[in-house]
């Protein structure tokens, strides 16, 4: 069940009237669990005995935790968490790309490796919820948190159905305690809720999905498109992924401040970023800082020296790509990332031992540089993600930086630039949010309310025919 469907709208007006007439909080809490379960079992309700074990498993763990003193004990029950949410998301997303990948190194070799395989269903959103049970149990381990008793909000924080299927990852020290919070009705907390929504619809359906047109052709026959198409290709993909997901981010915000929560922000601009580093801490931000949490503090960060710090940014970047899906574009994108990460440092402290160099790349012409070079870097290394293949990628990147000849993009070029402009609107907006929500505060209210009433009615008029399913759904 998406957030742009029908269906949503109407499941949804259920569990925002029915959650506001209800006055005890116990009452609401079990309400939501309910409608969470029952807007994750829209899609295959089978599923939801993943949910029920790893909610289970990772709040018995807690509390055994927060039980024991001995360290032993402590490891084992650690280790029944990780084993069952790692197990869980190994068999499901990557059981079939490790068993193909070993026939394949086989063939290579010549040696016989026969193996029966069969189709696994990925269980939508269980690389998110997961990830997320498992940073409560370490939390718990590591002393950071206390674990709740309450094992409806646990239950509740595991599978809130917002942030359910494609985040953000919440951590439990910051939505455990909202839920012991007594929730009261606020047209301010209203307001802004529906303008979070009202503006990642808008991202979805009127720039992403229509950046398809300009992508999915392109990238399902990378041969048979001049240059300049695969530019514009992959530049549409960037576009299209970053407001896809960014508008998924806003939708589940803005949901979520309806019924009184607060999620945490995913998305701060990445496309204005100056350089790799700042890009990748405004980027999906709740995973990045749980791998940095759960992956590069623990492997040292940059404590040990230089080397140490390069080899934790490489493996961090690969995790990241590989945690978005079984197959090795995704593998080699991360490791893309974190060599440009390792190259960005170098580059920052070859600037810091030159003053004059460093103090250019910072006024507004250097700057207007660098957001260029990140923009134009990540959108190149981005075909690596999307393309069907590593050969694919490859001969798609060598066509961009020579000249090819070949077919047009099949779309009216226009819709495109349209996009184009309204993301780098959106983007300087944004860098002067400050002085734009003064001038919006100046407006009257039926002002206000009829601009966001002509966005939202833009959203559903540019939507495509033909609806796309949220792209970090697959993941």
């Amino acid at each position: 069940m998406a957030f742009c469907e029908l269906r949503f709208f109407v499941f949804f007006l259920v569990v925002f009237s029915t959650y506001w007439i209800l006055r005890r909080n116990t009452l609401r809490k079990s309400w939501l669990l309910i409608c969470s379960y029952a807007f994750y079992a829209a899609w295959d309700w089978r599923f939801l005995t993943l949910i029920l074990l790893s909610t289970a498993v990772d709040y018995l763990a807690a509390i055994g935790l927060a039980k024991s003193n001995r360290l032993l004990n402590r490891r084992i029950l650690l280790g029944a968490s990780l084993i069952t949410n790692l197990g869980l998301l190994g068999f499901f997303k990557y059981f079939g790309f490790f068993v193909d990948s070993a026939q394949e190194l086989m063939s290579v070799l010549g040696l016989p490796f026969n193996t029966q395989t069969f189709n696994i269903i990925l269980p939508v959103g269980i690389s998110f919820y997961t990830f997320q049970t498992l940073s409560y149990t370490i939390d718990v381990y590591r002393g950071k948190i206390t674990p709740t008793r309450n094992l409806l909000d646990f239950a509740l924080f595991v599978c809130f159905f917002p942030q359910l299927v494609a985040g953000p990852i919440v951590r439990a020290r910051s939505f455990l305690p909202q839920l012991d919070r007594i929730k009261r009705w606020s047209w301010s907390r209203t307001q802004l809720g529906m303008q979070y929504f009202i503006l990642g619809l808008f991202k979805k359906l009127a720039i992403a999905d229509r950046m398809a047109y300009y992508c999915d052709p392109v990238f399902a026959d990378v041969g048979q498109f001049d240059t300049g198409s695969l530019w514009m290709a992959a530049v549409a993909f960037t576009i299209q992924v970053y407001c896809d997901f960014s508008g998924y981010s806003d939708m589940a915000i803005g949901t979520a401040n309806l019924l009184g929560y607060r999620l945490t922000k995913n998305f701060q601009m990445p496309l204005a970023a100056a350089n790799i580093t700042d890009f990748w801490r405004r980027w999906h931000i709740s995973l990045s800082s749980w791998v940095r949490d759960y992956v590069y503090f623990p492997l040292g960060g940059s404590r040990y020296g230089q080397w140490i710090t390069n080899r934790n940014l490489i493996v961090t970047l690969t995790l990241i790509g590989f945690w978005h899906g079984a197959a090795w574009t995704f593998v080699l994108f991360g490791l893309v990332q974190g060599l440009m990460l390792v190259i960005h440092g170098h580059f920052r402290r070859f600037c810091s031992g030159r003053p004059r160099l460093n103090s250019w790349l910072k006024t507004g012409s250097g700057t207007r540089l660098r957001i260029g070079l990140t923009f134009f870097s990540f959108c190149s290394t981005l075909v690596i993600f999307r393309a069907n293949s590593i050969g694919d990628a490859f001969l798609m990147l060598k066509q961009m930086f020579s000249a090819v000849e070949g077919s047009g993009v099949p779309m009216n070029e226009r819709g495109f630039w349209y996009a184009l402009a309204i993301v780098f609107v959106a983007h300087w907006i944004g860098h002067h949010q400050t002085a734009f929500v003064r001038m919006l505060d100046c407006l009257p209210s039926p002002v206000r309310g009829f601009g966001y009433a002509s966005i939202f009615t833009l959203a559903l008029v540019l939507s495509p025919e033909i609806d796309k399913a949220f792209i970090y759904f697959q993941f």
